[in-house]
C-alpha cells in the first residue's frame, strides 16, 4: 500500500525571481533576439516550486537548441559549449549549476528500443514526451509571458497532491521508455510522492519491458533510491510493482518466514531493509549501504532446520560473499575496491557479533582490527544496523554490548596500533637469516609471527620478532646463519 509522506510547501513565488538571476535574463534576451521561443523546464522547475536545491537547469527552445546554448554561453563568457550532436542537447557550466540546452522535439518508438525517432516539434509536442507531469512544468523566457509557469497537464496540481502521473496514457509512457518505471519509484521514494493507481498497475503491465534497459541505467537509478533517506521505501516499491524479479531475483528471495515444528524464522527481505534503512540513520556511504543490502543475501541458499537447534543459516556470510561479484557483475556494478569493500563488510558482518556475547579477549579485538582494517567503522555501523529484534530489552541489551565494544577497539588501538599493522619481520629479512631463496618456509614464519603480535604472545617489536623467527626457523628445521642471532638493521628490510 503506497503512503504519501512528502511535506513540501508549494510556492509559486519563487518564480517571480527568476528572471532578475544573469543566466535567465540571457536566455530570455537570445529569445527576443533570435525570435525563438525558449523555456526552463523539468526538475529546475518542479524544484524551485518545492523549494528543493538543484544545480542541473534544462532549457527547451522551439528550434536549433545546440546553436542557441553557443550565444547564451557566448553572452555570459560560460564557454566551453559540450555539443552532443547524436542527442541534440548542448551544454556548458555557468558558475557551479550544469546548463543544458535542448531543441523542442516530437518523439515515436519501435517496440525493441528506448531510442526514440525524432523530429522537430514545440514546447507542448516536448512536454508529452517528459516522464511525469511534476517534470512536464515549464517558465516562459519569451516576450510577453516571460515568467509565467506552462502547465498543460497538471502538473502543479500534482506537485500539490504529492502525485506522480504521467502526461499520456502510463502504458505509452513506459512502454515508449522503460527506464521511466524505475524513475517512477524513484521520484515516489526521493520526494515521497505516491505513483498514480492507474500508472502503477501500468507498471505492473509492463514490468517485463525492463529487460530492453541496460545494466547501467538500471544500477543508475538503483542507486539514487539506495541514496534516498529511507530506501526501503523504493525497494517495497520495486516488489510490488514487479521490477525487483526482473533485476535482482537474490533479493527478493528473502522474502517469506517460514514455521516448522513451531519454530520460525523471522521474514529477512524485511529484516533486510530495516538495517538498510538503520544504515541510512549513521551514514550515506552509498556502498556501506549495499552492504547493508547484501549482508544475509545468502541465507535462502544456506537455510536448514535443525530440530534440536531450530533455522540456521551456516556460513552465509561466506557465501554471500562470494555471491557480490556475481551480483555487481550482472548488474554492472564496479569491480573494483568498492565492491571488494561490499566483499569484505559481508563476510566478516558476524564477527564483531561474536564477541558481544563473552568477555572480550585483548587477542580477539587485536584480529578483529587486523583483519578489518581501515573498515572497523563501517563494519561497526553495520553490525550495529543489523540489531532489529523487536524484543526492546534484548536491544539494549546488544546495543550496550557494542558500546562496550567500540570503547574495547579504540583502547586496543590506541595501545597496540595493530590496525593494518605491517609485521617488524619481512620476507627480505627471512631470507636474509636462513640464507634461501623465495619459499613457502618464508610464509609460515611470518603467519607464525603475525599470529603472536595479535594474540599477544609478542610485543609488535623487531627485537622480539626477530627472536621468534629464528626460533620458529629452528623448529621447521632451518638454521640460521652465522652472525644472524642479533637483528640486522631496518634499513635493509624490503
Amino acid at each position: 500500500m503506497q503512503q504519501r509522506t512528502h511535506s513540501f510547501t508549494l510556492d509559486t513565488s519563487r518564480l517571480d525571481g527568476v528572471l532578475d538571476q544573469p543566466l535567465f535574463r540571457a536566455v530570455a534576451w537570445e529569445a527576443k533576439a533570435q525570435g525563438v521561443p525558449a523555456f526552463a523546464i523539468g526538475g529546475y522547475v518542479r524544484d524551485l516550486i518545492l523549494g528543493r536545491p538543484c544545480k542541473d537547469i534544462d532549457f527547451v527552445v522551439e528550434g536549433d537548441g545546440m546553436a542557441f546554448a553557443q550565444t547564451v554561453a557566448k553572452r555570459l563568457k560560460a564557454e566551453p559549449v559540450h555539443v552532443f550532436k547524436n542527442f541534440g542537447t548542448a551544454m556548458f557550466m555557468f558558475g557551479d549549476v550544469q546548463v543544458e540546452f535542448v531543441g523542442a522535439r516530437k518523439e515515436s518508438y519501435t517496440r525493441d528500443s528506448r531510442k526514440p525517432e525524432v523530429e522537430p516539434g514545440t514546447i507542448k509536442d516536448d512536454q508529452e514526451r517528459r516522464d511525469f507531469t511534476i517534470n512536464a512544468l515549464a517558465i516562459s523566457l519569451n516576450e510577453g509571458s516571460a515568467g509565467a509557469l506552462v502547465d498543460p497537464f497538471g502538473g502543479l496540481l500534482d506537485l500539490d497532491r504529492g502525485i506522480l502521473r504521467t502526461p499520456l496514457g502510463p502504458d505509452i509512457t513506459y512502454s515508449d521508455d522503460p527506464l521511466r518505471m524505475m524513475r517512477a519509484v524513484r521520484f515516489a521514494t526521493q520526494l515521497g510522492f505516491i505513483i498514480d493507481p492507474p500508472s502503477f498497475e501500468a507498471i505492473k503491465r509492463n514490468a517485463e519491458r525492463l529487460n530492453i534497459i541496460s545494466a547501467e541505467r538500471i544500477h543508475t537509478e538503483l542507486n539514487k533510491i539506495i541514496l534516498t533517506k529511507k530506501p526501503s521505501v523504493g525497494f517495497i516499491l520495486l516488489r510490488d510493482c514487479g521490477l525487483l524479479e526482473r533485476f535482482f531475483p537474490e533479493f527478493l528471495e528473502l522474502q517469506g518466514a517460514e514455521e516448522k515444528d513451531g519454530i520460525g524464522h523471522k521474514d529477512n527481505f524485511y529484516h533486510t531493509l530495516q538495517v538498510l534503512d538503520n544504515v541510512c540513520a549513521k551514514s550515506d556511504d552509498l556502498w556501506l549501504r549495499w552492504a547493508a543490502i547484501l549482508h544475509d543475501i545468502a541465507k535462502p541458499k544456506t537455510k536448514r532446520f535443525d530440530p534440536a537447534h531450530g533455522w540456521t543459516f551456516h556460513g552465509h556470510e561466506d557465501k554471500g560473499a562470494r555471491m557480490v561479484p556475481q551480483i555487481f557483475r550482472r548488474l554492472k556494478l564496479p569491480l573494483d575496491e568498492q565492491m571488494r569493500f561490499v566483499q569484505d563488510l559481508v563476510a566478516m558482518h558476524l564477527r564483531p557479533i561474536s564477541l558481544t556475547k563473552e568477555e572480550v579477549t585483548d587477542s580477539a579485538v587485536r584480529r578483529l582490527l587486523f583483519d578489518a582494517g581501515n573498515n572497523i567503522e563501517a563494519l561497526m555501523i553495520l553490525c550495529r544496523a543489523d540489531i532489529t529484534s523487536k524484543n526492546e530489552k534484548k536491544k539494549e541489551r546488544y546495543l550496550r554490548n557494542y558500546e562496550l565494544l567500540i570503547h574495547k577497539l579504540a583502547e586496543v588501538e590506541q595501545k597496540d596500533q595493530v590496525r593494518n599493522f605491517q609485521p617488524p619481520i619481512t620476507g627480505q629479512d627471512v631470507m636474509t637469516a636462513f640464507g634461501i631463496e623465495p619459499c613457502k618456509l618464508i610464509g609460515d614464519i611470518k603467519i607464525v609471527i603475525k599470529d603472536a603480535i595479535l594474540d599477544g604472545v609478542i610485543q609488535n617489536d623487531r627485537a622480539q620478532a626477530w627472536q621468534l623467527m629464528l626460533d620458529t626457523g629452528r623448529k621447521l628445521g632451518k638454521e640460521p646463519l652465522a652472525g644472524m642471532e642479533a637483528p640486522i638493521p631496518a634499513s635493509v628490510a624490503e
